[in-house]
């Protein structure tokens, strides 16, 4: 006899399916998401549904409100720029904690994830670009074996890939791949203070951007 699929199991797969359409855009903010068809598009029962969105509301991807419903979460950009302050300041501690106990497997896969990521960069491949530079950086993160700052990163990047895929509609450039590249020199030879300083340039290389995304969003002062 077959077991039953596990509920949780399911929850993820809904959780998975509606944060990527929501990051992509094919959820537009403000999009209104309705529990009895989007369980009918996943071919999934309500429960996992209303679980998933739940979970996508604590990271600030989804909102409920009185008498508008659930719906996707419009792009703040601010709250993208708060979110990289916390991004950035965790990939700091990731990496001052994980440097001594870096191995060659961990380097190999430090330099296998910058070469996937510039060739991204270069082909104008986002997603792939996007998934080199979670791979880099989670390196420092598994190494470090910390729980909390692992969540709070997993809590907060949405916001900030959401931003940049949807605002900023630009690929990480070469400054990115100048960092990664520096980060990994300093890692292979055990210059901790080096790494930090790189990753901090490599993440405040997006404040920037974001900044001037912002002020091309405000209204103009009447003369």
């Amino acid at each position: 006899m077959l077991a039953p699929v596990d509920s949780s199991l399911l929850r993820d797969e809904a959780y998975r399916r509606l944060r990527g359409e929501i990051l992509s855009g094919e959820l537009a903010p403000g999009d209104p998401l309705r529990i009895d068809e989007l369980a009918g598009q996943l071919a999934l029962s309500r429960t996992p549904v209303r679980e998933a969105l739940a979970r996508l509301r604590d990271e600030g991807l989804v909102q409920t409100r009185p008498r508008s419903g659930t719906r996707v979460s419009p792009l703040r950009l601010d709250e993208a720029s708060k979110a990289l302050a916390v991004i950035g300041a965790m990939h700091e501690l990731a990496v001052r904690s994980s440097m001594a106990g870096l191995e060659d497997c961990d380097l190999g896969q430090l330099a296998a994830a910058a070469r996937c990521f510039e060739q991204a960069v270069k082909r104008g491949d986002h997603d792939g670009a996007i998934a080199a530079d979670d791979e880099f950086h989670g390196v420092f993160v598994a190494v470090a074996d910390n729980r909390p700052l692992r969540d709070t990163i997993a809590r907060y990047m949405p916001l900030l890939r959401r931003a940049e895929r949807l605002r900023f509609g630009t690929l990480p450039g070469r400054r990115s791949i100048v960092a990664h590249s520096r980060i990994l020199a300093a890692a292979k030879r055990g210059d901790t203070e080096a790494a930090v300083d790189a990753t901090r340039m490599n993440w405040a290389s997006l404040v920037g951007q974001i900044e001037q995304t912002m002020m091309s969003d405000a209204e103009p002062e009447p003369a």
